[in-house]
Order: structure tokens, then C-alpha cells, then sequence
């Protein structure tokens, strides 16, 4: 149990006479030694103290780790936390990387104490493999990824069997989800897309796959971001692998009667996909997600969301806090 802050106006008991009297001289050595005892108790309790705790004097035991500081403004992991391990497509476009470094500065200002580390599936380093390979202990593997596709159910799972030293698990893609919503309409909004909002439709653009959940997932985050914008028509288009594309989703809109079309992008980073889809847009072109605040807490809520699930080794599963959404 800690020891109570004495009130400041309050006497306190370690001050109280004693039944025997002290002279001048004793008594005012008595309060200097008390005084220097209390400022101490403040000193730890008010938390000012930045060392390693001390016992205290009245159970000998080293004060509780909450009196090391004030709290921080979101959930402290503890040092035994997993390692979250944000998974990147990666680019040959030099702007990627930054990007998706300050995406993760965002993440560990969010999350303070919280190791974050970043690999790549391709074409940048570090590659994942590598990552994992340098970890011990547990980690989370959070995709900046934005649906189920072959890289999340295949890849992924590959690249933890290539590193049985760890206890892994792989969260959940960024979307569908309404986090991801909201950093859509956010660039939106920054690229000027807001104005003429009843005349105006949106493409949502995504990197596509042949895979149909990843598809499916495309479609509800289209959903989504239409209900962000107030019931505003959001058609799906694909870079690859999928349909229809976004010039082909500008005419299917064009043939409805819209005139001022926007395209969103499901893309963290800029490279070859995002600048294909941007070059397509009939008029406003959002930027990448990148650093998104919504972005940043979407990554953090997946990583939670993967810490309350049992792995596939049937360990037990560990108990996380999900940030507010």
C-alpha cells in the first residue's frame, strides 16, 4: 500500500510531540530530518521522481510503477508487449518510404513505449523476413494493407512460418473499416473535392486482386466512405487484377449524369498504382493516406483487435484495450 500524502494542512503524526521533551537545539533537528522525509514522500508521490523507485518507510517496499510519472494519454503496453510490425507493400517511388515512416511516427507518438517496426513484402528494405528475423518474443504483424488479399492470407502466414524463433500473429487488414472512412474523406477534403458535393460522385480506388473477399472488402469500404459523405454515389475501380478500372468507373459515372467526379485512393503510400490511379481522375485526385491521424489509430486498433485472439498454436490469447474509435 502506498503511503498517504500528508494534507498540507493537517498536522502531521510524525511530528506530533513525543512524551518526552526535546531542548531548542533537538527539536529543530527533529523537524529539519521530518521536513526532508516528507519533501521526499511529495517528491515521489507528486511525481517528480525520475529514478528507479525507492522503498518506502512505511513498508519497505519499492513504490508502485504507477508514482514513476503521469499517464500517458493512451493505454501503456509494458514492456513485454508484443512488437508491432507494420507490413508495407513497398515501391520503387522514392516518396514511399518516408511516407510510411512518418505513418509509424504517428503510431509510437499515439502509443509511447510501444515497439514499432516496419518490413516490406517486395521492392523495399527492410524486407520482412529481415525484420522478423532480428525480433524475439512476440509480435503482431499489421498490414497497411486494405483488404484479403493474397498477400495477407498467403504471404504473411508464409513469412511467420519463416521465423518459428517468434510467437506470431497477424492482425486484420486496414479495412473495411470506418477509421479508414474517415481518413479517405480527410484527403478528400485537403484536395478540394468538397466543393459541388451535390453534383459530384467519388471513385474509391484500390491496388484490386483476384481474390473475392478482397473485393468484397473494396465494395464495403466504398460503402462506407459514401455514408462518411452524406450518401454521396462511391463506385469501386482497380489498378490490377480486377474491374473495373478507374477510367472505365468514370464513364459508367459520366453516363449517369455526373460531371465533377473525385478519386480516393486505398493506398498508404505513393507509387506505381496510386499515380495510375490519380492520372485517370477527371478532375480531383486525393493523396495517399500517408500519415493520416484516422490512419494511425486504425493501425493501433488492429494491432489490439489481433491481441485478443487466439494464435493458430492455441496459445492463450492476451488482453489489449482497444484505442477509441
Amino acid at each position: 500500500m502506498r503511503a498517504p500524502i500528508p494534507h498540507p494542512h493537517s498536522p502531521s503524526p510524525s511530528l506530533s510531540p513525543s512524551s518526552a521533551p526535546l531542548g531548542g537545539g533537538d527539536l529543530a533537528a527533529a523537524i529539519t530530518v521530518q521536513l526532508s522525509t516528507q519533501l521526499r514522500r511529495v517528491r515521489l508521490h507528486g511525481f517528480r521522481h525520475t529514478g528507479p523507485a525507492a522503498p518506502t518507510r512505511d513498508t519497505g517496499r519499492a513504490a508502485s510503477t504507477r508514482d514513476t510519472g503521469p499517464a500517458a494519454p493512451t493505454r501503456d503496453t509494458g514492456p513485454a508487449a508484443p512488437t508491432l510490425v507494420a507490413v508495407a507493400h513497398g515501391s520503387r517511388d522514392p516518396r514511399a518510404l518516408p511516407a510510411i515512416r512518418a505513418l509509424l511516427d504517428r503510431v509510437r507518438a499515439l502509443r509511447p513505449g510501444l515497439s514499432v517496426r516496419l518490413g516490406h513484402i517486395e521492392l523495399d528494405r527492410p524486407l520482412l523476413a529481415d525484420t522478423l528475423g532480428e525480433l524475439r518474443g512476440e509480435a503482431v504483424l499489421v498490414p497497411l494493407l486494405f483488404g484479403h488479399g493474397y498477400h495477407v492470407t498467403h504471404d504473411l502466414p508464409a513469412a511467420l512460418a519463416g521465423a518459428p524463433h517468434l510467437t506470431g500473429r497477424i492482425a486484420e487488414p486496414l479495412g473495411p473499416h470506418a477509421l479508414l472512412a474517415e481518413a479517405l474523406y480527410g484527403r478528400l477534403l485537403e484536395a478540394g473535392a468538397a466543393s459541388g458535393w451535390g453534383t459530384t460522385a467519388v471513385i474509391l480506388a484500390a491496388a484490386g486482386s483476384r481474390a473475392a473477399r478482397s473485393a468484397q472488402d473494396t465494395e464495403r469500404t466504398a460503402q462506407l466512405l459514401s455514408a462518411r459523405l452524406g450518401g454521396l454515389p462511391v463506385l469501386s475501380a482497380y489498378a490490377s487484377a480486377a474491374a473495373p478500372t478507374v477510367a472505365e468507373a468514370v464513364q459508367a459515372l459520366t453516363a449517369r449524369g455526373h460531371r465533377r467526379i473525385a478519386v480516393a485512393g486505398c493506398f498508404t503510400a505513393p507509387g506505381h498504382f496510386a499515380a495510375q490511379c490519380a492520372a485517370a481522375a477527371p478532375g480531383v485526385a486525393a493523396a495517399p493516406l500517408g500519415d493520416h491521424p484516422a490512419l494511425a489509430r486504425l493501425v493501433l486498433h488492429r494491432y489490439d483487435q489481433a491481441l485478443i485472439t487466439r494464435t493458430g498454436s492455441g496459445s492463450e490469447s492476451v488482453r489489449a484495450a482497444t484505442v477509441a474509435v
